[in-house]
Formats: C-alpha cells, structure tokens, sequence
C-alpha cells in the first residue's frame, strides 16, 4: 500500500525500517519533524538532546555499544556537531550510524544556506542525497547497511523542499537487525594522536572502496535515451531538471553523492554530447566532474545561491521567460512579528527606551525584537552568541574607554542549554561588563513547541527533572539574579534598572509561558480601546503587537487576535485601553 508522506516522515519510517534503537536530535527546521514523527515507533528510544554535538555523541555512543543509531539535525547545527563527526570517521562504529543534515537554500528559518555536501568531503564520510520522499525511506535503509559495511557514519543530506513536500511512498517490513556484541578496543575507539594516526591510512582505503561502491549504488541511476543532451544531477534539484530539459534528454541522477562514481560519470559522458550539471547551491557535483576532465556547463548559467526552481532553470538554459497577465497587484506588507501576548515583548520595549544600552541577541522567536518598531536588538549571529557576542563588544569598548555603555547578552532558555552556559561562565571568569537574560517562555518555541531540559518533559511525553536556569546561574556565580513577570510593564522596568545599577555579577530571568503552549492556560479577556479616550498618540502602537492597529483614526485591538496581556494597557499615558472580562480568548 502506497501511503503520501513528506520526506520528514519518510526518513522516519524508514529509521524504523531499519530497526534503530536510539536516536538523538535537537529540533531545527527543516529536520523538526523526523524525531516528532519517530515516537510513533516501537522499540526506538528518541530524545531531543541539549545541542547537536550531545546528539551526535549519544547516536555515536548508542553505535559503538552494538545498536543502530540515527540523529538529526538542520544544516548549521552540523556546525555545532562537526567536532565528534570528524573523529568518528577515524573511530568507526559498531552498529550503524546515519546522521541527517536538513539543509536550508533560501534561508527559509536560518541565518545562512551552507551546502553541507561539504563536509561529507572535508570528514570523509559518505553521503546520500534523496530527491523525493520515497528515497529518503529507501537511502536511509541502505544507509545503514553502508554504515555498518565500510565501519564509518553515513551522511543523508536532505534540503527544506525534501523535507517538507509529500510524495507517494511504498513502506516496506521492519527488518529485525540483531545488536551486535560490544568488546572493548582501545585501538580503535580511543581517540589519541597514537590511535588516529594508526587509523589514517584505514580512512583512505575506505574511502577507495566507497568509490567503487558508488559506480555499482542503486541509488546512481543511469537513463540513456538520445546522445544530444545529458543531465546529471541530484536532491530535489532532480525534480526540476525532468521538468525543465525536452523528451530525449538522458539524465544521471545522483542519490550517492561523495565519494562520486567517477567510472559511472565517464560512461555517462562517453554517450552524449553536451551535459549539465543540475544542482542546489555550490558547485560541488560539477566541479568533481571536471577535474575528471569532462567538459560540462553547470554554474555560468545556473544561480549557486537561493533555490532552484523550474522557472530558474527554464531561464538560465532556455532564456524562456514565463508566460501571464499582469495583474498589477501589490503585496501586502506582513512582516514577522512577536505574537500577540508574547512574554519577550515587554523586555525589549523597556531596555530600547533605555538610554546607553546594546542588546546582543540569539537564535529564536525572540530574535524579532530587532524588527521594527522595537527595534531592540543589535546582533544576532548564532546559537549561544547572545551571551558571548556581548562579551566580546564589552571588552572592545572598555578598551576604548565607553563604560558608560550597558551591554545586554539575551538567549531563549532552549538556546541557554544548548550553548549558553559556557557563555554564563565566560562573563564571569573573564570578569565581563554583561547583563546576561534568559527569555524563559518555558518552551522551544521557533521550532514549534518542543520540550527541552528545562520545561519537565520528555520528546516521549514522559516527566523529566526540571534543570533549574536560575540554579545554573547562581552555581556559575552570579551574585543577584533578578526574576521578572514580563507582563508586568512596571517590574520589568524596575528589574532592567537595578541590574543597570548593579555592582555585582547580575543576571535577569524573564518568566512567562509562549501563549501557544496548549498546555498553559490562557489569562482570559481581551484589551479593548475607548475610543473616547484615545487620543491617537499611537503610543500603544510601539510595543509592536499584531493585535493593535489604528483603524478610524483611532486605535483598534482585535480581539480575536489580543490574549489579554495588557502591556499595550500599561504603555497607554491616558489610560484609553480596558479589559473586556467577558470576552475569552481559547489561543488552541
């Protein structure tokens, strides 16, 4: 029976399929739901880990002890993990292990679009590339069985469009794969300059083996038709390339992509005249294949950022532009906002009214203080910067001699235990001029309400201990930690003035639940503005809510929007805004 499944649940079907036992992941978009959609399986233990490098360290670990094991992430958090994945292509493994990369062209939900093909190249490790949600089942199978064949992790790279679209996919019977005995080898698994150079030349004779298993791999699919035009491409790019090229183009579609089947690709070459090179991002496929010295047009015409598209591909070979009516029709302007009653509002509201203040952000929902008409943020660079950022912008202006500038490093609580206790101590070791705030919502929000070592959960619904942030805080030494309710406007104000004038290590707590966690119970009520008293000064307008607008020349709250968090109520000077009781507003 063919089921419709997006490459997400694919990969997790087929994760089962071949009967993993542990898989670790932290939650990033596009990879989110492969662990969501995991749990639904039998006999796989699934968690989501603090950061990736603990993902990659448990599935490594699980894959060492004799099971096999999977974990996953988006494209940068390979960045995070890229430092067990490098020695665990020296280490090998005993069980398989897969680790997914769900790469990100566009920058859909990311801060960069790096092509993590790359690493397969720069850690030796092979890689598959699926082009539809049946390879992501099948590739993943297989993966596996190569893992455990060559002794070394398997790289599946996956892309947002693979991730999410839904094709038609055939499942197939779990296999019953035994767990392998564990024996003790020092040799092999212990990671020391004595051991790894020992284990050098084993990773290059791997990888010679690997390029014969490339030219034989199913998933390397060799389709002649007529000698004109050949296409060799791969992922969803794929997709677009059958789409776009004429009946008769021959095609050569890559689903094993390093090391590549160069015998397969000179075979290929050997039966058409012209080829192209078809893929997402950088250059990696077309410039491999020239250095085996076949001649192929790949990116003077085609874009190396942002997605591909058939319409970019009918363009940039064809010149065709596409056919329609102008409708002459302006797009609304919708940018990202915070939420309506979103608890991070009230922080950011108050420390931009601040005179002297920089904010260095993070990853998350919050990174959406830097929008307008807050406007409250100054960086936003990675996961765990918040808090190292504004380390290093306090020393560099206390050289210059600026104390007078108060800098705020500001991080989620997800995001603080993924890489943010190092930063925690950083302030205090190296004596930093930082206000360090977590912007505890009780919840990993951006990536759609995951649970997290702080909010007393477990991916598998089970009940966790709950690791305490102001614990860790006090523990790494801050002397005051200020605790805040952000809606409430007055407190917030007074607790970012006294961490201000604090003389000792201060750290500031904000505590409110995200309003979309079903689970928290909504305050009831909905703002309403009188519109007798406004007297349109748009003031209630600059906390940024989505739920306030101005409509008749007067401020407006749309109460099926308005959660009844009353910051807009708080910042009006003339007290034109009220609670309407009995309105209650159900945020599921």
């Amino acid at each position: 029976m063919k089921k419709l499944l997006s490459g997400n649940e694919a990969m997790a079907r087929g994760i089962y399929e071949a009967s993993v036992k542990v898989a670790s992941a932290y939650p990033g978009t596009p990879s989110t739901e492969i662990l969501e959609n995991l749990v639904q399986y039998p006999g796989i233990y699934a968690e989501w880990a603090p950061n990736e490098k603990v993902a990659v360290e448990v599935a490594l670990g699980a894959a060492i002890a004799g099971v096999r094991a999977v974990c996953a992430m988006k494209h940068v958090g390979v960045n995070v993990a890229a430092d067990p994945i490098f020695t665990a292509s020296y280490t090998g493994i005993n069980g398989g292990l897969v680790i997914i990369s769900a790469d990100d062209p566009s920058m859909h939900s990311s801060q960069n679009e790096q092509d993590n093909r790359h690493y397969a190249r720069a850690a030796k490790i092979p890689m598959f590339e699926p082009a539809d949600s049946q390879d992501c089942l099948d590739m993943m199978r297989e993966a596996f069985e190569l893992s455990e064949k060559f002794d070394c992790p398997v790289f599946l790279r996956t892309t947002t469009r693979v991730c999410h679209s839904k094709s038609l996919v055939t499942e197939g019977k779990p296999l019953d794969i035994p767990i392998k005995e564990y024996a003790r080898d020092i040799k092999k698994y212990i990671a020391t300059p004595a051991t790894a150079i020992a284990r050098r030349p084993l990773v290059k004779e791997r990888m010679k083996k690997l390029e014969e298993y490339a030219n034989t791999c199913a998933f390397n699919r060799l389709e002649i038709n007529e000698n004109e035009i050949g296409v060799i491409c791969s992922g969803i790019a794929v997709q677009y390339a059958r789409e776009v090229f004429p009946p008769g183009t021959s095609f050569l579609q890559l689903g094993f992509t390093y090391p590549l089947p160069a015998d397969l690709i000179r075979a290929f070459a050997d039966q058409v005249k012209k080829i192209y090179v078809i893929e997402e991002l950088d250059p990696f496929l077309e410039e491999q294949i020239k250095a085996l010295g076949i001649e192929v047009t790949g990116k003077e015409l085609i874009p190396d950022y942002f997605e591909l598209n058939p319409q970019i591909l009918r363009s940039a070979i064809w010149n065709e532009e596409p056919e329609g009516t102008d409708l002459d029709l302006q797009p609304l302007p919708r940018p990202p906002v915070l939420c309506p009653g979103c608890p991070h509002r009230s922080f950011f509201y108050t420390v931009a009214r601040t005179k002297n203040t920089i904010i260095a952000g993070d990853i998350g929902c919050y990174s959406l203080g830097s929008a307008d008409p807050l406007l409250a943020m100054d960086t936003v660079i990675c996961m765990g910067g918040g808090f190292t950022i504004a380390m290093g912008m306090a020393k560099a202006f206390a050289t210059a001699g600026l104390t007078d500038k108060k800098i705020f490093g500001v991080m989620g609580d997800s995001t603080f235990f993924h890489s943010g206790i190092t930063g925690a101590i950083e302030i205090i070791y190296n004596q930093g001029n930082v206000i360090p705030v977590i912007l505890d919502n009780h919840i990993t929000a951006m990536t759609g309400q995951q649970d997290h070592p702080g909010t007393g959960l477990r991916l598998s619904g089970e009940t966790a201990e709950v690791i305490s942030i102001p614990a860790i805080m006090e523990a790494v030494g801050f002397k005051k930690i200020l605790r805040v309710n952000p809606q409430d406007l007055q407190a917030m104000q007074d607790t970012v003035a006294a961490a201000i004038s604090a003389t000792e290590p201060t750290a500031i707590i904000v505590e409110g639940p995200c309003l979309l966690i079903k689970r928290e119970k909504s305050s009831g009520g909905a703002c309403v503005v009188n519109k007798e008293e406004c007297t349109s000064c748009k003031i209630c307008l600059r906390v940024g809510c989505p739920a306030l607008y101005f409509k008749e020349n007067k401020s407006y709250i749309d109460p099926v929007l308005c959660v009844g968090c009353t910051i807009c109520m708080q910042v009006c000077p003339f007290e034109a805004i009220e609670i309407d009781e009995d309105y209650r507003h159900d945020p599921s």
